[in-house]
Order: C-alpha cells, then structure tokens, then sequence
C-alpha cells in the first residue's frame, strides 16, 4: 500500500472497486481526514478511462452542494492518477439497505429528497450523472445524503467520450433511453433515482432480471409492480411519486428534480415533524449503524433520552391520528348511508332484523410498554418509543416485536394476531432488568423507579377502536 500521496499521508484502504482503490488518509498542512481515490495502474493505461477519471475530477471540483462529495486536489504521480476528496464518516446506501432490507417510508423519502436537490443543482449546470444508484449515495452519521462517483457523468463543458447507439451505466438502474443509447438528459437521472427510492421502500428492485426476460427488456417494455403492493404501509401518495420517476417515456416523468424536490418535501411536511438529519441519526442508531455515544455528537441529548420518547416518531403518531380520523369519518358515513338506505327500502312497518357492525378487517392492536423504556419495532421497522399511551396498529398473522435499550441486550416477542385476537388490544411488556443482559460500559443510573401503569382514557382518540376492536 502507497504511504503518501502528495501532502496527504495514507492510513488505510477502504474500498476497491475494478478501476479505483479509495483510501482513507491525512492531509498533513490540515489536519483533516481525507478521502483519496486512486486509478488502479492495471487501466490507467486506457487513455478514455484516464480521461473520464481527470473529467470527473474537474467536474466535481467546480461543484460545491451539502449534497454533493466535495473534491480538494488531483494528483497525477509516478504515472498515477489520483483524486483527493471529502471523507464522509458513515455507510453507502447499498449497505445500508443489505444490513436493513428496507427502510421506513419517511427515512427513504428524506434520503429521496438529499439526492433529487443534489441531482437539481448537477442539472441546472449541465450535468447527467447517468449513474444513480445505491453503491453511490453515502449517508453520514451526522443524517446527511451525498451523491458520490461521476465517472461517467456527461459534463456540458467537456466532450462526451461515449459512443452515440452505447447505453452506460449500472444495467438495473438504467433509464429506458439508457438501455436504447439515446441521447440522454436529466429526466434519466429521475428515472434511476425512482429506482432506488423503489427499493429503499419495498427492499426490491423494481426490474429483475429472471431466466425468460433481462432486467433492461423489463426496464423497456415492463410495468413495475406497484409499491403498495408489496409494502401496503407506503402512503398513496409516496408510491404516485415513485411512480412518476418510473413512466418510460421522459415526458411523462417529473419535469426536472425540482419539481420532485418540491412534492417530496409536501409528503414529509405531513409526515415528519422533526428535523430531516436528526430523523436519519435516530433511524441509524436504532440500526445500530451508529452507537448512542456517536448519536449524541448530532442530537441534543434530550432527543434520545426518556423524556423526549415522543419526538422519536412523531411520523408514526401523525400517521396514526390521520388513519384514526379517516376511520371515524368512514365509519360515520357509512352509518348514515345504511340507514338513510333502510329507510328508502324497507317495507313500511317492517323492522329490521339484524343490525349491521362495521369494523376493520385483518387489522388489531397491541399495548407495548418497557421498563425502563424502549424503542419497539415490529417486524423490523421501528414503530414507537415507550411510555406510549395509545396501541400500536398491527396486521392479521405472525409478528416479531423487538424492545431495544441502549443499556441492556434486546429482547423480542413472537405477536400472533389471529382473526380472533383481532376483537381487543394485545399487552406486550418487558422488564429489562429481569429479562435483558446489561451491556458492558452501560450507564445506568442508580435506583430507578418503576412507572405505575396507567391506562389510557376512553377518550383518547384510539380507545374505542381498540376496545371495540398506525
């Protein structure tokens, strides 16, 4: 391994792709960390792909977006080339996603967003990045999203080195025009962030290659299957964004990022109701990605501490209160309907024989509750910080509920909902100091006390659907 490049002493190696090894290393005048990516000699030979890699260098040099790697020098020695850039201390989206599967609807619509306004400031200045995907979106421990690796970005300033009728770029988040070799402008970048966004909400790509038909036959000719589909947890709104990304035809798309910017951040104004960074640092911590103590660099302490449970979903629990209240309205409505329709039907003097119950179907609830307190996912996905007051909403069949405590080893209940428990509210409850193991180095304060349980009143908003029985 290289000990120095320029001023920039090496100190380990990160990554390695087939043509660049990137390095981790300190810029010595500076004190900074730094990030240096190296062509590998094996084709640094190949004067296009020197070229691309001098091209992608300067093109990233003259960008300066939060959302965007930032490039502090180019090095060319001993008949190397190499780039100097921003080290961002975190993971890459492609890893993220292989370590969760998925991610909640608004953490993947916050990291949507970060990557369309990047894509927005890269095209107003003549940019195609025309290789979005998750390998090049890195997600900081401080919540921030940056696009990273314009090898074959197709630069305004500089000659397009690709040949006309050649598609380049990742084959499954290719745009259809892509895959044809068409011309290409900003609505392909659209089309593969729709792409991604897919699989950060379903953990699916939406075209897969399979024995009959290549992923760039289906990106062509095949409608993807819809988002609800496979998550019917995503908002309708969520998945009309989605799919407007994915229409074939440019034209159809989102008419630049800006206009994609602005309807994502309509969606999450109704659906977070906390600061976009600090929303991606509690999921990351809940993910164990980062460590509380890392957290805590980012947030206000208080942020992650008993007293401010509710700020840690407040999606969840706007969310909740808008199904409760569309649920009600529903119900009322319908109520009305049967009988203004039994008066206008029924036979006069007859009396109607049985009366009507409407509800919910494959849907219940159940009451969580921890001491000293936990952050509760279900099947994965985070859904609440105890003390909670109101049920969670749970589908029909088998669930896995985790508790995590920053103090003690997590602990994990098997919930069966069948069609009969579905009538009332379930309890689950655990008691950390009986059941988890304390962590070494845990922090737990002296003499604790326990909360009384308290149930909640009939008029809480969720009380009569639970005892009638997101």
């Amino acid at each position: 391994m290289l000990e120095r490049i320029g001023n920039c002493r090496i100190v380990e190696e990160v990554a390695s792709g087939g043509m660049a090894v990137v390095y981790r290393a300190i810029q010595d005048p500076l004190g900074r960390t730094v990030a240096i990516k190296a062509l590998k000699t094996s084709v640094a030979t190949e004067e296009s792909i020197a070229t691309r890699f001098e091209r992608e260098a300067r093109s990233l040099a003259a960008l300066q977006h939060e959302n965007i790697i930032h490039v502090y020098d180019f090095h060319q020695e001993r008949g190397a080339l190499f780039i100097v850039m921003e080290f961002v201390q975190g993971t890459d989206l492609y890893d993220l996603l292989d370590r969760c599967g998925r991610l909640p609807y608004d953490v993947a619509a916050i990291a949507a967003m970060q990557v369309a306004r990047a894509l927005d400031y890269v095209h107003y200045r003549g940019i195609v990045h025309r290789d979005i995907k998750p390998a090049n979106i890195m997600v900081s421990r401080s919540g921030g999203v940056k696009v990273m690796d314009f090898g074959i970005a197709r630069d305004k300033n500089f000659e397009d080195l690709t040949e006309a009728g050649t598609g380049i770029g990742t084959p499954a988040y290719m745009s259809p025009e892509q895959v044809l070799g068409d011309k290409l402008d900003s609505r392909s970048d659209i089309f593969s962030l729709g792409v991604v966004l897919y699989q950060m909400l379903t953990g699916k790509k939406p075209f897969v290659e399979d024995e009959q038909k290549s992923a760039m036959h289906k990106i062509r000719l095949e409608k993807h299957t819809p988002v609800r589909k496979l998550n019917p947890e995503i908002p309708r709104e969520l998945e009309r964004i989605v799919d407007k990304c994915l229409e074939k035809r440019p034209a159809d798309r989102w008419r630049s990022a800006q206009h994609m910017v602005i309807a994502l951040e309509r969606f999450l104004a109704k659906h977070v109701e906390m600061n976009h960074h600090a929303r991606m640092v509690m999921f990351l911590r809940a993910q164990n990605v980062i460590t509380e103590l890392e957290a805590e660099e980012y947030l206000n302490p208080q942020v992650l501490s008993h007293g401010a449970a509710t700020l840690l979903q407040t999606n969840m629990a706007a969310r909740q209160t808008e199904r409760n209240g569309v649920l009600a309205h529903g119900i009322m409505f319908g109520v009305v309907a049967l009988m203004l329709g039994l008066i206008h039907v029924a036979p006069l003097g007859a009396t109607p024989e049985t009366q009507t119950v409407i509800k919910q179907q494959g849907r219940g609830f159940v009451r969580v509750s921890a001491y000293p307190w936990a952050t509760v996912s279900v099947d994965g996905e985070v859904r609440a910080t105890t003390p909670r007051a109101t049920p969670l909403e749970v589908t029909e069949g088998n669930h896995i509920v985790r508790f995590a405590h920053p103090w003690y080893q997590p602990v994990e209940r098997t919930l069966v909902m069948t069609p009969s428990e579905l009538e009332a509210a379930q309890t689950l409850t655990v008691d950390f100091e009986q059941e988890g193991k304390l962590l070494p180095g845990a922090r737990v304060p002296a003499a604790p006390v326990k909360p009384v349980p308290v149930e909640p009143a009939d008029d809480d908003g969720d009380g009569s659907a639970a005892g009638g029985g997101k």
